[in-house]
């Protein structure tokens, strides 16, 4: 699903999930010297944060495109392709682990915390952020373009086995479940001021995600009354410097090994 995306998705959803770098790298102790894992990389965001506040920064992603993009902008860090939960690392090997929504794309939640909590060194800190559920605004505008333009949810695109917890307490629930201590989730929200043009193409049209698949998929004429429905919820969202001012929601775990 995420194969060739990585220029898209660097230019799109990557600003988007920036605003929760700063905090995420806090809640998992991120400082000078960190041995720092990076799951679920994309284009580096997270390990150039960690680099530049001095940590030693590993990185994973499953697409090789994204690896490859995370090694041109961050050539500071290890990183390498790994599909979760299998990473190729020792346990104990890392003082902290962070993911910046990638929880919410794997197939199989409390078995991959868990790992990352063994790749911790006793007392070595977690921290993951996910969207919550159900996802709205930024996160949702194609998808409800797609619902209101009356398009069957294929088959073989899969929903996301987070759905389910993609609330504090359940998130919390899963966090306890695969051994950490001293879990926290948190919630955060903020307005991501876009283009919608450019949010269409970027999304939509590079077939970035599920969202993207499914109107990738579609003949001209469905795909054009996808836009207009999607011209429709924009349009109930205040403009802001240039472009529209669309909320995001997400939630933020953190806890101890």
């Amino acid at each position: 699903m995420w194969d060739g995306r990585a220029s898209a998705y660097e230019r799109g959803f990557a600003r988007l999930t920036a605003y929760l770098v700063g905090p995420l790298l806090d809640a998992a102790g991120v400082g000078d010297g960190a041995r720092t894992l990076d799951v679920g990389t994309g284009p580096g965001t997270v390990a150039a944060e960690a680099v530049r506040r001095g940590a030693e920064v590993s990185a994973v992603d499953a697409e090789p495109g994204m690896a490859e993009t995370a090694r041109r902008n961050v050539p500071e860090a290890d990183v390498r392709v790994a599909v979760l939960p299998d990473v190729p690392f020792a346990d104990g090997a890392f003082d902290a682990v962070v993911g910046n929504f990638v929880i919410n794309h794997v197939g199989d939640p409390g078995a991959v915390l868990a790992r990352l909590r063994r790749l911790l060194r006793p007392g070595g800190r977690l921290a993951v952020s996910c969207w919550a559920m159900p996802g709205t605004g930024a996160l949702g505008l194609v998808r409800e373009a797609i619902d209101r333009a009356e398009v069957p949810w294929p088959a073989d695109v899969p929903v996301p086995p987070f759905m389910e917890h993609g609330e504090p307490t359940a998130f919390r629930r899963l966090m306890a479940g695969a051994g950490f201590a001293d879990v926290a989730v948190e919630e955060a929200t903020w307005e991501h001021v876009v283009d919608p043009d450019e949010w269409w193409e970027l999304g939509a049209l590079a077939g970035v995600g599920s969202n993207g698949v499914v109107v990738g998929r579609q003949d001209a004429a469905t795909v054009a009354r996808i836009k207009d429905r999607y011209d429709e919820v924009v349009a109930g969202y205040p403009e802001r410097d240039g472009g529209v001012a669309l909320p995001a929601h997400a939630l933020l775990a953190s806890g101890a090994a």
